[in-house]
């Protein structure tokens, strides 16, 4: 497997302990009017500085970003550039985006859901529940929890079901291949089991690897004896009050939405247009589609002790250091990343891509300070003679809004707390 190829985003993280996570409520004030700037308030939220930072990941060279901020019951909602290169449509805050690994954490909380319910134990053996998919030794080691943590050491499937990512260069080849292809989450285990093993069943460091959380699906399944996307959608979508997000059943996304870029770090050249896509080939892992307004209300309620129990979120908030696909070090619970921004506080959330579009999604521990940020171009960076990926303006630009969003400030500590991490394989 080359790491420098990556998929499914994670962010930089450092580790400090946190205090019980109680989130904000829902804001009930949008701010600024639309179509104002405003002025900064005492709560931190300063339009004209997030429109500026904005502006400035658009004049970097990002088609479009667009995002949502909120700060003690206050509501930033802003975007800038185009949501189609060809049209010149803009882009606009409330769009629908994939947001690839986010994912995750809802599909965590529907794990969690059942071993409040007693259906699943976290530390029991996966071969107890999916014997077939995980037979033999491995399944007598791997743990429930280790799959939601990644420390099960199963390697990534997504190398192999799109081999053009392993030839040297990479090529696009079988993401076009794949757009329209219907796996079977079985298929890509089985791929992710086939492969050689990223590490030991519960080792003192995880790895990252897509195929855990379409394991989880599969689990899910067992218990419920549901589809993992119907059970997710009915107990943490609908529970969440999501308006905007599903698991999508068709290739095309529903209602407005961007249009998706993909780079592949230079050898898509110019950036292809992957918005229309088959996402059988992430299902649990990475499959849904929803809006920043969607994510930040979703991970407010999880943070708020309203989609598990807070015994079950002390669990999802116990990480153990992980290596993303990129070779970085992140810190991991169950399906929650933990990422301390120097000065201002410690974030809870996630991050993900699919081809051609990036989120963040992150809360602070008091549940106070939300931001949900999406990006319609992926894999910018080109790569070094030694396949290492070259800095681009969109890296310091994206930097600078993830501080401000988060910190209400662009300062450097608070800048370098927080970046988009890739994460295919």
């Amino acid at each position: 497997m080359k790491a420098r190829i990556v998929l499914c985003a994670s962010v930089a993280a450092l580790s400090v302990g946190a205090g019980p996570a109680t989130a904000a409520p829902v804001p009930d004030e949008t701010w600024p009017a639309p179509g104002s700037r405003g002025k900064a308030a005492s709560g931190g939220l300063d339009p004209a500085e997030l429109q500026s930072a904005m502006d400035g990941v658009h004049r970097a060279g990002m088609p479009g970003v667009y995002a949502e901020v909120r700060d003690a019951g206050r509501t930033w909602r802003g975007a800038s550039g185009v949501a189609d290169l060809s049209t010149g449509r803009p882009v606009k805050p409330g769009m629908r985006q994939r947001v690839g690994s986010v994912t995750k954490t809802f599909t965590a909380v529907a794990v969690m859901q059942q071993v409040e319910r007693g259906r699943i134990r976290l530390d029991a053996p996966i071969g107890d529940y999916l014997p077939q998919l995980v037979p033999g030794e491995r399944g007598e080691k791997i743990t429930v929890r280790m799959l939601l943590n990644h420390t099960s050491g199963l390697s990534d499937f997504i190398p192999y079901a799109f081999p053009s990512l392993r030839k040297s260069p990479p090529g696009p080849e079988s993401l076009d291949d794949n757009r329209f292809r219907q796996f079977h989450p079985a298929e890509l285990i089985e791929l992710g089991l086939a492969a050689p093993p990223a590490g030991e069943p519960g080792g003192a460091k995880g790895v990252y690897s897509n195929t855990n959380y379409l394991l989880l699906g599969q689990l899910l399944e067992k218990v419920t004896g549901t589809p993992a996307e119907q059970y997710i959608t009915r107990h943490v979508i609908e529970r969440a009050g999501l308006r905007h997000t599903e698991f999508p059943s068709e290739p095309r996304i529903r209602g407005p939405h961007s249009r998706m870029y993909e780079a592949l770090h230079g050898f898509i050249d110019p950036p292809r247009d992957y918005s229309v896509y088959n996402m059988s080939w992430v299902g649990t892992g990475a499959g849904l589609v929803s809006t920043m307004e969607d994510l930040n209300r979703f991970y407010g309620k999880l943070l708020d002790g309203e989609l598990v129990n807070r015994s079950s979120l002390a669990q999802m908030q116990r990480t153990v250091p992980v290596r993303a696909l990129d070779g970085t070090t992140i810190e991991y619970g169950l399906g929650l990343h933990k990422v301390s921004v120097p000065g201002c506080g410690t974030f809870w959330g996630h991050d993900g891509t699919v081809w051609g579009a990036g989120t963040t999604s992150l809360t602070r521990a008091d549940g106070k300070r939300q931001m949900s940020v999406a990006i319609n171009l992926i894999r910018w960076n080109r790569l070094d003679s030694a396949g290492k990926p070259q800095p681009h303006p969109i890296d310091d630009a994206l930097s600078k809004l993830y501080g401000q969003a988060l910190c209400g400030n662009g300062s450097p500590k608070a800048r370098s707390a927080v970046r988009l991490r890739e994460l295919v394989p």
